[in-house]
């Protein structure tokens, strides 16, 4: 599917905004050709920047894709609901972890009409072994318990719920173990996959109420949780609002970082980190524990970690870069809203490929041969173990593939997100449609390893499963074991 510079530029001045689009309201209903418009838009950006989509699904089956979706839309209601579930059905079929359309990079308007009345659940969960499972609840009136398993909610089986809300979610291949992470809710976050999602594939019971039925027999009928405002990247200055503590006990170190989102942020996280290893190897500390469990990715702050656990150059994996475009289309330009403009035109980064229809990005010495991550600073000595889980992928899923080959570290946990048969990321695009005023993430450097590898995360060295019983107990049988491995 192509689309001509008049076609695009029609809508252009309000994608010409940016980041002023974020404020202005999608229309509820917007016209057949407005939805076509659109949907011709993501398909053309995609097919010609993309450069993921011959890894898994290959460019006619996308574009099948996309028009599947849009007949569906425009014989159904056409609301920002329906548009935003086709947005997130045909980029979770890409089976590329950061594909999506990005409830944080939607304007407040599109959020409200997408969640509408819906109840959010005031509790949190995770799915283990096909199981909904409480770990914990938002509200003092909630009556559920740790441990807890939700068979039902507003008369929804749970095992449907996860059967209907799987293809919608964002990883990277066969990895449905991150999947299953992203479907959980984990905190009190205003993006959550799960209550934005659960609304536009089944119903659900009043405005402001839920309706819950457990495995033990109880029903439960209670109030919905209204979510607070989303904390933005750039807000988290400190420490403890990303998630990031060091303790230390019997002489082993705990460092916990949930959260490498840092690109806006003012907060100087190398000092931070640098006084971190500073204050273990000043009070002798024997062992360190580093938890990046509930760390999805963002920048490269592993590679200031293994920096101090290092004494010599440590060789980076060759994840050769490729792109799909020398230089973007010139009808694109006006919808693709990026912090670097430099990614409009790669010039002389780029080399001609042996793969079809891709160029080499040879930018920087990241993927040439040789490259090396080098010490500093004084080496922290003692034993370490990360522990890593499913929601571990892009850069957190890099340094756990970093760690395990070079064995710096034990590996202690679940399976990590991302795969090693390669991520694509690196710099981004943010696709402001038009005509509805949604917007889809657009990776645009695609890695892949140097010789064939499995469609599947990081395996830890050390597995460790969480069972229903663990969550009843607040027993956290990872954390018990790695302690145990650098003690």
């Amino acid at each position: 599917m192509r689309i001509d510079r008049r076609t695009l530029l029609a809508a252009a001045p309000a994608a010409l905004a940016t980041r002023a689009v974020a404020a202005v309201p999608a229309p509820a209903l917007p016209t057949v050709a407005a939805i076509r418009r659109d949907f011709a838009i993501l398909s053309e950006a995609y097919d010609r920047l993309h450069p993921g989509l011959d890894r898994y699904l290959g460019h006619d089956r996308f574009r099948d894709l996309v028009q599947d979706e849009v007949s569906r839309l425009v014989n159904g209601p056409m609301t920002t609901r329906d548009q935003y579930l086709s947005l997130a059905r045909v980029t979770a079929g890409v089976r590329c972890g950061h594909s999506y359309p990005n409830p944080s990079n939607q304007s407040k308007s599109v959020i409200a009409q997408i969640v509408g009345t819906s109840a959010a659940v005031p509790f949190t969960f995770g799915w283990i072994d096909g199981q909904m499972v409480v770990t914990g609840i938002l509200r003092a009136d909630v009556p559920l318990r740790r441990g807890d398993t939700i068979t039902a909610v507003d008369g929804v089986a749970t095992s449907t719920l996860l059967r209907r809300l799987l293809p919608l979610a964002r990883a990277d291949g066969s990895n449905d173990a991150k999947r299953l992470a992203l479907l959980g809710v984990e905190s009190q976050d205003t993006a959550n996959p799960f209550d934005l999602y659960r609304p536009l594939v089944a119903r659900h019971g009043p405005a402001h109420r839920i309706a819950l039925t457990l495995a033990d027999g109880r029903t439960i009928d209670l109030p919905s949780f209204i979510r607070p405002p989303r904390v933005r990247g750039a807000d988290r200055n400190d420490a403890e609002s990303n998630g990031w503590n060091l303790s230390i006990s019997a002489g082993v170190g705990t460092l916990r970082m949930d959260n490498w989102g840092l690109y806006d942020s003012k907060w100087d996280w190398q000092a931070w980190l640098e006084a971190a290893f500073d204050r273990m190897i000043d009070e002798k500390a024997h062992g360190l524990v580093i938890d990046i469990r509930a760390n999805e990715g963002g920048i490269d702050c592993g590679d200031a970690v293994l920096a101090r656990l290092i004494d010599r150059p440590l060789a980076q994996a060759v994840m050769e870069r490729h792109v799909r475009y020398r230089s973007i289309p010139d009808a694109l330009r006006p919808v693709l809203d990026t912090w670097d403009r430099s990614f409009d035109d790669w010039g002389d980064a780029v080399r001609p490929s042996s793969r079809k229809g891709m160029y080499r990005l040879v930018r920087g010495d990241f993927d040439l041969p040789g490259a090396r991550l080098e010490p500093r600073g004084k080496r922290f000595e003692g034993k370490v173990a990360v522990l890593v889980g499913p929601t571990c992928s892009s850069a957190t899923f890099q340094f756990a593939e970093t760690v395990k080959r070079s064995g710096v570290a034990v590996l202690v946990g679940e399976p990590t997100g991302g795969n090693l048969r390669g991520i694509n990321g690196g710099a981004f695009y943010f696709l402001r449609l038009p005509e509805t005023g949604l917007e889809v993430d657009l990776p645009l450097i695609g890695f892949f390893p140097s010789s064939p590898q499995p469609d599947a995360g990081v395996m830890p060295d050390v597995p460790v499963q969480t069972s229903a019983g663990d969550i009843a107990s607040r027993r956290d049988r990872a954390m018990e074991k790695a302690r145990q491995l650098v003690s």
